[in-house]
């Protein structure tokens, strides 16, 4: 059942009186405009007339009643319901009324007093009223230059009348068809807009429900469509982050469990069994180790948080050489115990806008990276250049490199080529995934190649930022 808020029948109220009001007006402004035109046309065939008589009255030598009568037999039938000739003086010659004639009395109509007050101009009048046309016209009848008489008409017209109401009928009947038409308009769209928003209005309930597969269908080309459109996308992106935020919990509980359960295995196996103190310190390293597991984890994590949470006005423009320079010095020990000869290519500084700790920390995890995953006795090349107006970081390892196939997920949370191997190098599987959103949140690009066997590079990407002193330089 459709409901109508008190709102929409307000709108759809005031959109009907408008609409009725402009029709009506056009249908008075189509009557007026209807109505001048059949006054223009009978003003001037009424004027025409009274000329043609005043002309003929004014060859007469003579004016008198008889002469006059003579004169107006001899200009045949002028087709006007009345015509009166006047002298000078506004009294009547000749009247072709012979019920109600005026001969030899005064002729005080307002046409005959206008036209004979001494400006001697033509004067018209109309009147429609009770279906027939009314037409009164007056002109003043000039003898050698000189006013002598006037001579009016009266024309009482019932077929013209008659047409102007048929057109004043038509025209109200087409008025009041288009206001039903309008009213059932404004319905019906009204009906189908209501019915197109309620079904926006549903799917929104069904999105609120934790349903993120719902698709409103919408249909047309209108403003309405392209509404269901960007809800559609919309409800994608969030069945994305959902799918997202599920796998994240599942990948970070099973990482979490494996390390809490080790500490409750060792704990249960310290307490259940009588151990010398040698394999009871034993024991309590491993659990020291698995729970500083746990806290690299959990550090990390809150790593992530924070970078969605970064504001862009706390970025900086720093230099990215000494960076680097610094995180190689720090991780100097790491490398030489496991004899891993780290080199640095630094063929030019770069600025860049950026935070500090973000590069620091993007510069360590990719160095620590190569670091770990590296063959005993090889080699790590630290990059630094510049390409297209970017500053380009290159970490080169020569390790066991990355399959195909995982090339593609090594920037996912949790992920990890080498399971094994990670948990034994301490890897959570969250760094690259820290670096990649690190990298991105600068306006930065990061991309891997390997080949396996060989090694692995990593590339990072940043928009140089120049500074109006080096541009000066």
């Amino acid at each position: 059942m459709l409901r109508y808020s008190s709102h929409q029948l307000q709108y759809a109220a005031v959109y009907i009186v408008i609409t009725f009001v402009v029709l009506l007006f056009l249908n008075i402004y189509s009557s007026g405009t209807s109505q001048k035109i059949f006054y223009q046309n009978k003003k001037t065939t009424m004027i025409e007339k009274c000329n043609l008589a005043a002309a003929e009255i004014a060859n007469l030598e003579v004016l008198n009643s008889t002469t006059v009568t003579n004169a107006v037999s001899q200009m045949g039938n002028l087709r006007v319901t009345r015509l009166i000739i006047t002298d000078l003086e506004g009294v009547a010659m000749y009247d072709s009324m012979n019920t109600e004639s005026t001969v030899n009395a005064y002729v005080l109509l307002p046409e005959v007093v206008q036209a004979m007050s001494g400006k001697g101009y033509d004067v018209f009048s109309w009147r429609y009223a009770n279906g027939a046309m009314q037409s009164h016209a007056a002109v003043p009848v000039f003898s050698h230059g000189t006013m002598v008489g006037c001579a009016y008409m009266m024309e009482y017209d019932v077929d013209q009348g008659a047409l102007i109401n048929s057109l004043h009928g038509n025209i109200l009947a087409i008025t009041l068809v288009l206001e039903l038409v309008v009213i059932i308009f404004s319905f019906a769209f009204a009906v189908a807009f209501n019915r197109r928003i309620r079904k926006i209005m549903t799917s929104m309930r069904i999105i609120r429900s934790g349903d993120y597969s719902h698709k409103v269908n919408m249909g047309g080309q209108d403003e309405l469509t392209a509404l269901g459109e960007e809800f559609n996308d919309l409800t994608d992106k969030l069945q994305t982050s959902e799918n997202i935020r599920r796998q994240f919990v599942s990948d970070a509980s099973h990482e979490l469990k494996t390390p809490l359960a080790s500490i409750k295995l060792l704990t249960d196996s310290i307490l259940q069994n009588d151990m010398d103190m040698d394999t009871v310190r034993e024991f309590v390293g491993d659990i020291g180790n698995e729970a500083e597991r746990l806290n690299r984890m959990s550090q990390k994590l809150l790593s992530l948080n924070r970078i969605e949470t970064l504001e862009d006005s706390e970025l900086e423009i720093i230099h990215i050489a000494p960076t680097i320079e610094r995180v190689v010095h720090m991780l100097s020990g790491i490398a030489e115990s496991g004899n891993i000869h780290i080199h640095l290519d630094i063929s030019c500084d770069s600025q860049v806008l950026i935070l500090e700790d973000d590069l620091y920390q993007i510069a360590f995890n990719l160095i620590e990276n190569g670091i770990k995953y590296n063959s005993p006795g090889g080699k790590l090349t630290v990059r630094l250049y510049q390409e297209n107006d970017n500053a380009v970081m290159q970490v080169i390892d020569t390790g066991v490199g990355i399959p195909e196939d995982a090339i593609d997920h090594i920037f996912e949370r949790f992920y990890r080529v080498d399971k094994a191997r990670s948990r034994k190098s301490g890897g959570s599987g969250l760094g690259l995934a820290i670096v990649k959103s690190l990298v991105e949140r600068n306006q930065g690009e990061i991309s891997v190649s390997s080949i396996p066997g060989i090694g692995t590079t990593f590339t990072v990407e940043f928009p140089l930022f120049e500074t109006g002193e080096e541009d000066e330089e």
